[in-house]
């Protein structure tokens, strides 16, 4: 399946191009209009990327901790490292599993996308950027031929941005 986004500035722009696309007989069942007084982004299914990335960190976290206590424990009891004097024999093998602990949370938060979390990341933050800042899109889900269609009739009104996807998990 293909997606097409297009951005426009206002909602008059947005329901001429939505007019537009029915007059050539486009199947309108394939169109949506977000922005204020239709759906929002996430009534669409418009991912959050901050929800998204939080939701991978804990993922990451559930399996990642547990083994890195494990794995530090395991290095420190074959290793027998004192690197702690104060802290004892079983101390210093819970301190190495505290240690590996951190470390699997530190591996959740950058390889489950806390990275993009912190710093943004992904296509949908700038379009829900967009309709927050209270502009409109249209978004178009189907084939090819009638995403090329759609194409040509949504130039007609000079969108700020008129990006096309092709969905990879259906393939």
């Amino acid at each position: 399946m293909n997606y097409l986004v297009a951005v426009l500035s206002d909602r008059m722009q947005a329901e001429a191009a939505y007019s537009a696309l029915e007059k050539e007989n486009f199947p309108i069942n394939k169109v949506a209009i977000l922005g204020k007084g239709y759906k929002t982004a996430d009534e669409y299914g418009l991912l959050d990327p901050n929800e998204e990335a939080r939701k991978n960190v804990r993922l990451m976290a559930f399996w990642l901790i547990p083994f890195g206590f494990a794995a530090g424990f395991t290095f420190s009891l074959i290793t027998n490292l004192s690197t702690f004097a104060w802290a004892g024999e079983i101390g210093n093998h819970l301190i190495g599993g505290l240690l590996g602990a951190f470390s699997g949370a530190m591996g959740s938060f950058f390889v489950g996308g806390g990275v993009g979390l912190a710093f943004g990341s992904g296509d949908a933050l700038p379009y829900r950027n967009r309709l927050n800042a209270g502009k409109y899109l249209i978004v178009i889900k189907a084939s090819e031929g009638f995403i090329r269609q759609a194409t040509t009739i949504l130039r007609r009104f000079n969108p700020e941005s008129l990006q096309g996807y092709v969905d990879s998990s259906m393939t």
